[in-house]
């Protein structure tokens, strides 16, 4: 009959396993150039960590382009316009390449208003003056008010409150429409407009030149469902003139535009604007009529606007890199310095040899 013997594991044996064969602590040698070599590593491993994470945080709007396969639906049109004439004599069109009018049907209203602002209504048309030109200058401002989803900025006027005993000497157009989604003009002409047979024609309340004036301000102008916060070209512009006879144009190119951030998702639509003015004498020509001409036109193409970041998996992809690369790098410049300062010394010690030896 045999007896097994069964051994008891020590905790020494289990101490003493180790997958990774470490040197022993007698063979480790420490010195100066080591110690800085490391500490130099881990400061810069720590520098470029931080950088990494705070770019890991930040994110970034791209922009992408595609074929507008929404043509044959309708166009939103938003406007809010003051004119500096009465309301009895002035009348607003909205006209289409299909020759679809809107403008008269009810769905543009005409407001007895003043033309003169309140010290609150100056303060708002300058901050959006003052955008504008940001925007103009600075294209990152854009981004930044994307990703903030445009909160920070106020783009709706507050009511007027209007202290005077005056009769109002000015008209204020506004209100949404729907149109063919093709190229078209919106055009405020003076007198009301009637339909004929070949088109239709507007006729003046009077003749007397005196009472045009076409001074204006555009508080509002947009395509598409109202998305509050977005700043349009046109939003607080304001165009003054002294003389009768003058004819303001603006050109536009509308662009479908699709907005995905990490806040807010909207679909609107962008425009450019090109803007035209003369004065106007006896001899003008056929189509050069006093009044407020905007023409727009449909681009085919639609902007796709995201807001993108760093992905999780590439970042610590990245910080490995940063780590692993820090390290070998350290670790030859270490060695490759060693090397060349022991040669130095070699060479040196045999000539003072031969120099105490002489």
């Amino acid at each position: 009959m045999r007896r097994r013997f069964i051994r008891k594991v020590s905790p020494s044996i289990i101490k003493e396993l180790d997958v990774f064969p470490k040197v022993p602590d007698v063979c480790v040698q420490t010195s100066i150039s080591g110690g800085t070599v490391s500490l130099l590593a881990f400061t810069l491993i720590a520098i470029l960590a931080i950088g990494e994470l705070s770019y890991f945080q930040n994110s970034w709007i791209k922009y992408n382009y595609q074929v507008d396969t929404t043509i044959s639906s309708k166009l939103q049109v938003n406007l809010d316009i003051t004119v500096a004439m009465k309301c009895d004599y002035i009348g607003a069109d909205m006209i289409d390449q299909t020759e679809a009018r809107v403008g008269e049907s009810g769905n543009l209203q005409y407001e007895p208003t003043y033309f003169e602002l309140s010290a609150k209504e100056k303060a708002w048309q300058r901050m959006m003056q003052n955008i504008q030109q940001q925007l103009n200058k600075e294209h990152n401002l854009l981004e930044f008010l994307i990703k903030s989803s445009f909160n920070g900025t106020t783009t709706t006027k507050s009511p007027r409150v209007v202290d005077s005993t005056d009769p109002p000497n000015a008209c204020r157009i506004h209100g949404s429409m729907k149109l063919n989604k093709v190229a078209g003009n919106f055009h405020i002409l003076a007198g009301k407009s009637y339909d004929h047979p070949f088109g239709h024609a507007h006729v003046p309340v009077t003749k007397d030149p005196k009472v045009y004036n076409f001074s204006h301000r555009i508080d509002h102008l947009s395509f598409g469902p109202p998305s509050p916060g977005l700043i349009h070209p046109l939003d607080g512009s304001e165009k003054i003139t002294e003389t009768n006879m003058y004819m303001f144009q603006y050109f536009l190119v509308v662009v479908a535009t699709e907005i995905n951030t990490y806040k807010f998702s909207t679909n609107t639509h962008q425009y450019s604007v090109t803007e035209k003015e003369k004065k106007l004498t006896g001899m003008r020509k056929k189509h050069e009529i006093p009044g407020i001409l905007l023409k727009y036109d449909i681009s085919s193409l639609k902007i796709l606007i995201s807001e993108e970041g760093m992905p999780t998996s590439q970042f610590l992809i990245r910080l490995c890199g940063i780590v692993g690369g820090i390290f070998s790098t350290a670790g030859l410049l270490h060695d490759a310095c060693g090397f060349i300062i022991n040669l130095l010394c070699c060479h040196c010690k045999p000539r003072e040899q031969l120099q105490r030896q002489g």
